[in-house]
């Protein structure tokens, strides 16, 4: 039997993720989600899976999945199991499927918009759930043309994956699952209002929204406490109460998580005048007002990107969060009074993303550099006696299949003496000692307050399957580190924590990177280098072909090339004075001095540009203009367009424009280089 080759692009479809686990109130089963890549579709399918947390059964779907079947949440007695199904052409359904004994899936609402937080009511007799609450008046006509105008009178009018939000806002809804009706809305009017939890005693929903005049501006959330109403009945009766504020106005409150004795909440905090600033788990006592941090000590981001967005978790008085931690992602806990520093409850040389605790029971799904996200258990944690196990293999099978390169970290010292993580990996199928050097590629993560590191990334196996040798880095402004490490590259003019600004010391750290590499692995060519990257990571690549003849080909991608522009055409524009430190409007000339169009005429290197036309967060106009530039100048340049997608491309646009996409780079790479 021939041996496995690399990955290639088509083995996008053997792609397997495990995520979202829940576990059952007694601490015997875990719930969970399985997605897969159908290419003859163009599309992904979701199943909710049960597995025991003792292993004596293997894993099973438990919905027939020929949709999307997400967010599995159990009833409080564990009997039922509520989740969210994607099974019409339009919008979703909140479903209800007994666990334990027979019964049919009972539909219990079905919503034109996509259905995001669920929880149930203490009792089990009502689910909440967060979704956005559209004009129908506009979206249920089907031409633009036959819409009314759209006005706008606030900033965040739109959202990237997502469209305009500014006539459709997410709110807080009710459904009653003994008397049946439709569902009752909780909150209202022009605000954002997300995550959601139930008070133990069933009366109030507390969640996270700016509802303040100006919040648009001063880009604060507070955290509110609202009366559930009583009328949930087949009329869908029940008037919206005035939501109470939790918390001093000025900080940015988010992800709220009611303590079982209803005395304390726990939350995420940031500060959103002034960035990168580390996510920070907080604890609010309700009866004192009184707000204390817990884990400030540990000088790491405590709200990863990618760990599932999941609110801190409560287990009896501690409460549990995972952490960016140097290239990977763990989980700690700490206690709610404050009273000892964080512990690391699930660590190594992987990466967490998803997790859950009951009855002494934590599941949590980790990837490695080789391994796709996997569900594993640790049992008896805290009794000195903690067990863990893994309770899925799904992506054994796309092992033994396809080749993987073992990457290798090595460490770098940059031009001032910091020293910058780093990883290599060898072509696929290389022999050490055989003196055969590879075609490299420096690949630059988005962000960037990011981080690179020990998980299962396709970019690079399929990269290191087509014969080169990749390399990738966190240099300073990647998360993972200390907060200094993340701030490093805030503008110089910043009043707070001045740095260089974009293209610093981040640029330094790169190209340190890749001479260290060049210098120390003799398989890699150091005459045949390539760079790519996406977002921040195309920021970085379009800055390094203006500033170095270093590389012989770069892929620019859905990048930040005009900082100025991005500053009022992003959705998230305004929020680039974080990092800047001063305004567009105040200060434009630092907005273009850290933008890459600014030294167009300096680039030599051919580039391809790759760009959605949906993308929100970096508008293709960022493309546009470089393109547009470059071509001017009589610049070696291509520009690839994906109609249809959104800045979410690589991680989950259609599958088939994921091929397609990497079957372009890997074309002009070879092209190239």
């Amino acid at each position: 039997m021939p041996a496995p080759a690399g990955m290639q692009p088509v083995d996008v479809g053997r792609l397997v993720d495990v995520s979202d686990p829940r576990v059952s109130p007694d601490g015997r089963w875990v719930a969970f989600v399985v997605t897969t890549v159908d290419l003859d579709d163009n599309d992904y399918r979701s199943k909710v899976w049960l597995v025991p947390t003792d292993g004596r059964e293997p894993a099973r779907p438990l919905t027939r999945g020929d949709g999307r079947d997400q967010r599995p949440r159990w009833s409080p007695d564990g009997h039922q199991l509520a989740f969210v199904s994607h099974r019409e052409d339009e919008g979703t359904q909140l479903l209800v499927l007994p666990v334990r004994g027979a019964g049919e899936v009972q539909p219990v609402a079905r919503w034109p918009e996509e259905i995001e937080d669920v929880a149930w009511s203490p009792d089990g007799s009502r689910i909440a759930f967060s979704a956005r609450d559209r004009d129908e008046d506009r979206y249920g006509k089907k031409k633009a043309k036959d819409q009314p105008p759209r006005r706008v009178d606030h900033l965040f009018f739109k959202r990237d994956s997502v469209g305009w939000t500014i006539d459709r806002h997410r709110h807080v809804f009710v459904v009653d699952l003994v008397g049946g009706g439709r569902p009752v809305p909780v909150t209202g009017g022009p605000y954002e209002d997300q995550g959601l939890a139930w008070s133990p005693d069933g009366n109030e929903i507390v969640f996270a929204a700016g509802r303040h005049e100006g919040w648009d501006l001063d880009r604060a959330v507070d955290l509110f406490s609202v009366a559930v109403p009583d009328g949930a009945g087949p009329s869908g009766a029940g008037s919206v109460a005035e939501p109470e504020r939790l918390t001093p106005t000025g900080l940015e409150y988010a992800m709220p998580s009611w303590s079982p004795d209803s005395a304390r909440i726990a939350y995420v905090q940031f500060d959103p005048q002034t960035g990168p600033t580390h996510g920070q788990v907080g604890v609010l006592d309700l009866t004192s007002g009184e707000r204390r941090l817990l884990t400030t000590s540990l000088d790491r981001n405590c709200f990863p990107y990618t760990a599932g967005s999941r609110e801190p978790v409560w287990d009896g008085g501690d409460v549990v969060f995972a952490a960016d931690d140097g290239g990977n992602v763990h989980l700690y806990r700490v206690a709610a009074d404050g009273s000892g520093k964080p512990e690391q409850l699930v660590g190594g040389e992987r990466w967490v993303s998803g997790w859950d605790v009951a009855m002494g029971v934590v599941a949590f799904c980790a990837t490695t550099s080789t391994a796709q996200t996997e569900l594993f258990v640790l049992v008896g944690e805290g009794t000195g006696d903690g067990t863990e196990r893994q309770l899925t293999a799904l992506g054994e099978a796309f092992g033994e299949h396809v080749a993987l390169s073992v990457p290798e970290r090595f460490t770098v010292v940059s031009a001032d003496g910091s020293e910058v993580d780093a990883w290599i990996m060898a072509p696929v199928g290389h022999e050490p000692g055989s003196g055969k050097r590879y075609p490299t590629l420096l690949n630059i993560h988005g962000g960037p307050f990011t981080q690179y590191g020990n998980r299962f990334f396709d970019e690079f196996q399929v990269q290191a399957a087509a014969g080169y040798a990749v390399v990738y880095a966190n240099p300073r402004g990647s998360a993972g580190y200390s907060e200094a490490w993340g701030r490093a590259i805030r503008g110089p003019g910043a009043e707070v924590d001045p740095g260089t600004g974009w293209g610093g010391v981040d640029y330094d750290d790169l190209m340190a990177v890749t001479d260290e590499a060049v210098r120390r692995f003799d398989f890699v060519d150091g005459d045949r280098l390539g760079v790519l990257g996406g977002s921040y990571g195309g920021y970085m690549t379009t800055w390094i072909a203006g500033h170095t003849d270093r590389f012989k080909a770069a892929v620019s991608e859905r990048a930040v090339n005009n900082l100025l522009t991005m500053e009022h055409t992003s959705d998230i524009a305004t929020t680039f004075v974080m990092d800047v430190g001063a305004s567009h409007l105040d200060d434009p000339a630092e907005y273009l001095r850290q933008s890459p169009i600014t030294y167009v005429r300096d680039i030599e290197t051919p580039m391809l540009i790759l760009h959605s036309e949906e993308d929100l967060r970096c508008p293709i106009e960022q493309a546009e203009e470089l393109y547009v530039a470059l071509r001017l100048l009589g610049k070696p340049v291509e520009f690839v367009r994906f109609p249809g997608e959104s800045h979410e491309l690589t991680r989950s646009g259609a599958p088939r424009h994921r091929v397609a996409r990497f079957e372009l780079i890997l074309d002009y790479f070879a092209r190239h280089l």
